[in-house]
């Protein structure tokens, strides 16, 4: 995206091309919808995220108890301190407190669109939260035509695309939509029964569909929050409609199956890694070695610590995790000559605690941890083919150093 691109009326992105996206939406004081995963998603996918909080509510996985709407004007004060000072280069909407707040918020955005006509926005029609309690009074929806009119998409489940249209089907309902209001509809069907989901993006002119298959998980809360935060993200990055609808939507899959399996009811998911799955740009996140005997391999990446999330003898192959994300995988060939001329690096804060452990535990290594003139402290090792390891703590000067370039 155009480091120079207009962030609002007055000021520019001169010093940063981090995508700036305002949340317009409620607050979840349980951390797995609204405005909490909104932050989470925007921030894990590396951009900035600020807010406008248009209502208060208390609530976790099992329900909301307690619903307070922030004023109108309050609401307003928000967006005009983020407009005038950070810039926007998207918008996205959740939750909205009542009917006059979000005429009001329409009418802003509107003037905000005359400035920046090619400003995405993303309208999420919040009506219900996941454990079943209203988040949106009659007058309020009826309200929700003037923000589909500013917005470039919105994204209902079936049963809020069902009381948008009062249609039953689904396709008809979303081309009602685009035909009454000029935005593009995404189908969610995660409401839908059976294992196998679709979902689909229609536009004036086209429609693009998705397949998958359900993810086994009752952590569930903040799906569609998390969907168009991370929609509102790529849009701001310049990716087309449907590349942002593709890369949100895997998105939100890894973060179901990373769901830390908080609470007693619809947990929340888990956004905190899944910058190494889905984001911009080119992602380092898999190594592999080769090694000659399976068993031995695994055996001395498990006693290292790692987590094996793949274990396949008969292909010779084994994957293993890190505590960051990244992969590391042994792919064995009891033929291969192998010549270790490159290093693996595993980082960890407690590096001499965790040599001297390892150590103790019969890990050989070839010298302890030594402070580097680069600036790091590294121990190393070898695998028992020879691939050379380190173990080592850089801090801020892996990515960060006096003698960086920028």
């Amino acid at each position: 995206m155009d480091n120079f691109a207009p962030g609002s009326g007055s000021k520019t992105r001169s010093m940063t091309s981090t995508a700036r996206v305002l949340i317009i939406a409620g607050s979840d004081s349980g951390g797995g919808a609204g405005i909490q995963a909104d932050i989470k998603t925007v921030t894990m996918l590396g951009g900035h995220a600020m807010t406008a909080v248009t209502a208060i509510t208390a609530q976790n996985t099992v329900g909301v108890t307690s619903v307070h709407p922030v004023p109108a004007e309050m609401i307003l004060a928000q967006i005009e301190a983020v407009i005038g000072d950070i810039g926007v280069d998207a918008v996205k909407i959740g939750m909205i407190g009542g009917a006059f707040a979000a005429q009001q918020v329409a009418n802003r955005l509107e003037r905000l669109k005359t400035e920046q006509p090619d400003l995405p926005i993303v309208f999420d029609p919040v009506m219900v939260s996941t454990s079943g309690s209203a988040l949106a009074d009659e007058p309020t929806i009826a309200a929700f035509g003037r923000l589909m009119e500013v917005a470039t998409i919105t994204t209902p489940n079936l049963p809020e695309l069902k009381r948008l249209t009062a249609e039953d089907d689904p396709v008809s309902a979303a081309l009602a939509l685009v035909g009454a209001h000029g935005c593009a509809v995404l189908i969610k069907g995660g409401h839908d029964e059976g294992d196998a989901l679709a979902d689909a993006l229609i536009e004036t002119d086209n429609m693009t569909s998705w397949q998958g298959q359900r993810i086994d998980t009752a952590s569930t809360h903040g799906t569609g929050c998390t969907l168009a935060s991370a929609i509102a993200f790529f849009l701001a990055e310049g990716a087309s409609l449907a590349d942002a609808v593709a890369r949100a939507r895997e998105f939100v899959r890894v973060a179901l199956h990373d769901a830390p399996g908080l609470g007693q009811g619809a947990g929340p998911l888990g956004q905190g890694r899944v910058r190494m799955d889905v984001g911009s740009g080119i992602r380092l996140n898999q190594v592999t070695v080769t090694g000659t005997n399976y068993e031995r391999s695994v055996d001395f990446y498990r006693r290292l610590g790692l987590k094996q999330i793949v274990d396949s003898p008969e292909n010779g192959y084994a994957r293993f995790e890190t505590a960051g994300g990244v992969t590391l995988s042994v792919q064995i060939d009891p033929e291969e000559k192998i010549i270790p001329t490159t290093a693996i690096y595993l980082e960890c804060d407690d590096l001499d605690e965790r040599v001297e452990k390892l150590a103790r535990s019969g890990i050989a290594f070839e010298h302890g941890p030594r402070n580097q003139p680069w600036m790091w402290r590294e121990a190393r090792l070898r695998d028992p083919d020879g691939n050379i390891i380190f173990f080592y703590h850089a801090g801020e000067h892996r990515r960060f150093p006096p003698w960086r370039i920028d």
